[in-house]
């Protein structure tokens, strides 16, 4: 079998949710029971409810018009329980990769850029950047005691550019004071709505020449990633 990483972009939406089920399989092998767990008592609830509200009607259509509210009841339980643990086994997958806070700040929607790697030193640790509604949010990866210069002159560097807009700065760890890696997107979302969408493209203008002083370092592609980014467009479990 080929060790190729899959491109999601050139996958089907069903080859694609099939892939993420193999992968979460790997990570939560529990992950089928509660699929079927979830059709067969929302879907049993759902034949109840049916009947319940139509007590006394037993035609033939009537039982395929449960038969079908009942699937696609148990059916919508399905890819709820499926999208949520699909995702908990993505972020397990990521958890001590190189990398994992980017891939991680991929699940972000629309109105956010993540810039992978606006900061880095020799031993790898990564400070990336998000622009969004909270204004600027560095978020530092590595070594803690590294990360603290590096965060605190990308921070310098931020605030003398980004002029009245606010700069945050997030560190991802287990540790006290840290952000884990499975509540960084939503540690980020919760900082608030200090900046507009109109306000947003003028920033990014301000870090253009920020950035064109740095050079860009390439981060390491592979099979935990791409599960990541085929997450992203199909289940987003929220």
């Amino acid at each position: 079998m080929s060790n190729t990483p899959l491109d999601p972009s050139t996958m089907s939406r069903r080859r694609q949710i099939l892939e993420t089920y193999k992968m979460s399989r790997e990570v939560d092998p529990a992950i089928r029971w509660w699929m079927l767990g979830s059709f067969l008592v929302f879907g049993g609830l759902g034949l109840a409810l049916f009947r319940l509200v139509l007590p006394h009607n037993d035609s033939v259509f009537s039982w395929i018009l449960a038969g079908v509210a009942t699937f696609l009841i148990g059916l919508l339980a399905v890819m709820i329980v499926f999208g949520r643990r699909a995702q908990k086994a993505a972020f397990a997958r990521l958890d001590g990769q190189l990398g994992a806070a980017a891939r991680a700040l991929t699940m972000l929607r629309r109105g956010w850029v993540i810039e992978e790697v606006v900061g880095f030193t020799k031993q790898q640790d990564m400070v990336h950047r998000v622009v969004g509604p909270p204004g600027i949010v560095l978020v530092g990866e590595g070594n803690p005691a590294r990360l603290k210069a590096l965060m605190a002159s990308e921070h310098k560097k931020h605030e003398r550019v980004a002029g009245d807009y606010p700069v945050h700065d997030v560190l991802v760890g287990k540790d006290e004071g840290q952000v884990p890696l499975n509540k960084l997107v939503r540690h980020v979302q919760k900082l608030g709505r200090q900046v507009k969408p109109a306000e947003i493209t003028e920033l990014r203008q301000r870090l253009r020449a920020l950035d064109a002083q740095r050079p860009k370092v390439p981060l390491p592609r592979g099979p935990v990633p791409t599960s990541m980014k085929g997450m992203r467009g199909n289940l987003r479990g929220r």
